[in-house]
Parts: C-alpha cells; structure tokens; sequence
C-alpha cells in the first residue's frame, strides 16, 4: 500500500496535546477501512446521541 503524506493543522490546547491526537489519528486511519473511517467521522458530526454513548463506553 503507498503512503501520502500531508501537513494539516490540529487545534489542541498544548503541543502535547496535538502530538497525542496526530498518533491517536494514525491508528485510526492505519486500522479502519476507508469506508469505515468515513462513517465514524459522519457519525461524531451528525450524531450527539452515538458519539455520547461512545464517550461513555469508553469512561471520557
């Protein structure tokens, strides 16, 4: 599989903060499928009541 790179801006309150949500970005994207990358980013946009469930499953 080819690699492309890309500069992007990442808003966080430290640099810390930005670096950690850049490698959390990279397992998401190096784990789930295109399609599936797509309907999680469709369902945290357009669904509060899935992505609150999801934040309490996961304890954040």
């Amino acid at each position: 599989m080819q690699k492309f790179c890309y500069e992007i801006c990442i808003e966080a309150k430290t640099d810390m903060q930005a670096e950690n949500k850049m490698k959390a970005l990279a397992v998401l994207a190096s784990k789930l499928s295109t399609k599936e990358l797509a309907q999680l980013a469709d369902i945290i946009k357009n669904d509060p009541i899935k992505t609150a469930l999801a934040k309490r499953y996961l304890g954040v």
